[in-house]
């Protein structure tokens, strides 16, 4: 089963001892059509951006005009209505997928960890790639090579316990850090 959820931020449990936590806010969706094995569309709100193929979709599937994005997810549901959180009550294992924070165009210190070189006595070479060829054979630089250019902003998976679930506010608690930014959006989908 697959949800849509916030990402609110980060705290600490109040036991002994204290775990790292994240909190993810269970968005509210509704189940617009259901495919062959459990394959949803699914409906859910984010902003008020809208056009006429949103439009066209809320009318076939009689929704409201503040439900204007879809996705396609595995439900637990049999029948159209709103999406059943139930599975996330018995959940001990999730597996989260957001995207990471966009760091733009990045150096290769930043983005592949690379040292440097040292910073006095007449060195130029400070936080270059370096070298990043072969001599006259292959006389080319190969495929993979580290080197500078666009860091973060990429899908990035990540498997969490559950620490507790409250249904009334729809908060999730899941152990550890999960990728991107506060308030961003992103799936969970129910391991164990």
């Amino acid at each position: 089963m697959e949800y849509i959820v916030e990402k609110i931020g980060m705290s600490r449990t109040i036991a002994v001892p204290s775990i790292p936590v994240t909190l993810l806010r269970v968005i509210e969706a509704k189940v617009c059509e259901i495919g062959e094995n459990g394959s949803a569309i699914v409906s859910y709100s984010n902003g008020k951006k809208t056009n006429r193929a949103v439009a066209g979709q809320q009318k076939k599937y009689n929704l409201s005009a503040e439900f204007n994005r879809f996705a396609t997810m595995d439900v637990a549901n049999a029948e159209v209505g709103d999406l059943d959180i139930a599975p996330l009550k018995e959940a001990k294992i999730l597996k989260a997928s957001f995207n990471t924070k966009g760091r733009g165009f990045s150096g290769v210190i930043k983005r592949h960890n690379f040292q440097g070189g040292p910073g006095g006595h007449g060195s130029r070479f400070h936080r270059a790639p370096g070298s990043i060829g072969n001599c006259e054979w292959p006389g080319r630089v190969q495929p993979g090579k580290k080197m500078p250019g666009h860091y973060g902003n990429e899908k990035v998976t990540v498997k969490n316990e559950v620490v507790s679930f409250d249904v009334q506010s729809g908060v999730l608690a899941v152990k550890g850090s999960i990728p991107g930014a506060n308030g961003a959006f992103g799936r969970v989908r129910v391991v164990k």
